[in-house]
């Protein structure tokens, strides 16, 4: 008869799991999104007219914010092609769909300095047409000058 040693044949198990490598894995993503962040937060490049006013504070993120750039093109930031130009129909639709969920939503206009005048009453104009109480303007604070 052949006798068998169980306990020379048995290892024993290992309960814990290696949590470095997921660390690792985590920090590469979180310098990945610090440093894509800024870049998709980025929209349409305008060059704001300086002006010292009273005003609001800078838009929150339930605001609609209308921007028209330096050629008179308008941009929205609702809907899924937020960097594309949209019509002035697209511009009162999605205000009109925001302002139906949200009647309360601050519409705010930026337009660059160089644009025609017109360009920016006009989209003032599509946000009341659509139904928004009120329609803001954004400016950039003026630039300090050393005496």
């Amino acid at each position: 008869m052949i006798k068998h040693t169980r306990s020379r044949n048995r290892r024993r198990l290992m309960a814990e799991i290696n949590v470095v490598p997921y660390i690792d894995v985590m920090l590469v993503l979180l310098i990945i999104f610090m440093v894509t962040a800024p870049l998709i937060t980025t929209g349409v490049k305008v060059s704001l007219p300086q002006e010292k006013a009273g005003g609001i504070e800078s838009p929150t993120l339930d605001s609609v914010v209308i921007t028209v750039d330096e050629f008179g093109d308008y941009y929205i930031d609702v809907g899924k092609d937020k960097h594309q130009p949209a019509s002035e129909q697209i511009l009162y639709d999605r205000i009109r769909v925001v302002l139906g969920y949200k009647p309360e939503t601050p519409i705010l206009v930026r337009a660059d300095n160089r644009v025609d005048y017109g360009k920016v009453v006009r989209a003032m104009v599509i946000a009341q047409s659509a139904g928004a109480a009120e329609v803001g303007l954004i400016t950039a604070p003026p630039e300090r000058r050393e005496p």
